[in-house]
């Protein structure tokens, strides 16, 4: 596979970039060095840019958080998040899963990700019992972010009332700050086994007739849904025009792929962490083929 230090070998290739926020733009706490001006020389060649995350927020919150680390909105074109998406689909429920849930969310996650439930998208309640649904946006301050474990008895509570779970970020891991902390995918991992240990749940409730797999939901890639409203910001309509760049195979690279979108890979965030800071060509194309996933090149940072 081969591996370009910056993206200026095949700028000029595409019209649209797609670009991973945690791991690819910043690392959770500050943009990655050389990230402002690569965004800053797109802009100035006329090309477009979107931000897509599994950010379990909505677009706006995460926006505010880019002013924080002093990213120029100049750089950029428009922002969608796993957060803002399921949002729409709640608001909606016109996809046939949610078109199932009642209004009443038992939550798993910060306040700060409270955005996916405003202006009347759920109503939180602190009890599974009184719950239609599980809003899963991730670990919270209280039981941390290292030990998904600490989660299990909410998730047991959950399940229980066989509680279908709406996953809003499918990721498993994220790197902030150069640590590696469990996403919304991790708890969802462990409550699917919860749920076919306990097949019968409590009687009446609405998933007692409904398989683990149908009562878990992700929103987010690699679902290549997802893609559909970044397109659309983009105001790009030939796919191949249009590249993805993500430090995640099987969310980032394998979402691209699965939209019909080239990918290139960033080694940086998760990439760095899992294979180092120099790893060889074929060790990439090895984890690319377990991963199922065929990125047009890896790229060692998001620089020019």
């Amino acid at each position: 596979m081969d591996i370009l230090d910056g993206i200026a070998p095949i700028a000029d290739r595409y019209d649209g970039y797609v670009l991973d926020l945690w791991g690819v733009v910043h690392d959770g706490k500050r943009p990655y060095p050389g990230v402002p001006e690569a965004l800053g020389e797109l802009k100035r060649r006329g090309k477009r840019v979107v931000f897509l995350t599994n950010a379990p927020r909505r677009a706006w919150f995460i926006g505010e958080m880019l002013d924080r680390m002093g990213l120029d909105r100049a750089l950029y074109d428009g922002i969608m998040s796993s957060g803002e998406i399921a949002w729409r689909m709640l608001k909606a429920k016109d996809h046939p899963w949610f078109a199932r849930l009642g209004p009443r969310a038992f939550h798993i996650g910060p306040d700060r990700d409270l955005s996916v439930a405003e202006d009347r998208a759920a109503e939180l309640v602190a009890d599974a019992a009184e719950a239609d649904f599980l809003l899963n946006t991730g670990p919270d301050p209280d039981r941390g972010a290292h030990d998904a474990s600490r989660y299990m008895p909410a998730l047991e509570a959950a399940a229980k009332y066989r509680l279908p779970m709406l996953c809003v970020n499918p990721d498993r891991h994220v790197m902030v700050g150069g640590e590696r902390l469990i996403c919304a995918g991790a708890l969802a991992d462990l409550y699917k086994p919860i749920l076919a240990s306990d097949g019968r749940g409590t009687a009446g409730r609405e998933g007692l007739d409904r398989s683990p797999d149908d009562l878990i939901f992700e929103v987010g890639k690699p679902d290549p849904a997802v893609y559909d409203p970044v397109l659309e910001i983009l105001g790009i309509t030939d796919r191949r025009r249009v590249v993805a760049i993500g430090d995640t195979p099987h969310t980032d690279l394998a979402g691209a792929q699965a939209a019909g979108l080239d990918a290139l890979w960033a080694l940086t965030g998760l990439a760095e962490h899992e294979h180092g800071d120099d790893p060889s060509p074929e060790l990439l194309r090895q984890v690319a083929l377990r991963e199922g996933v065929d990125p047009i090149a890896a790229i060692r940072a998001l620089r020019w």
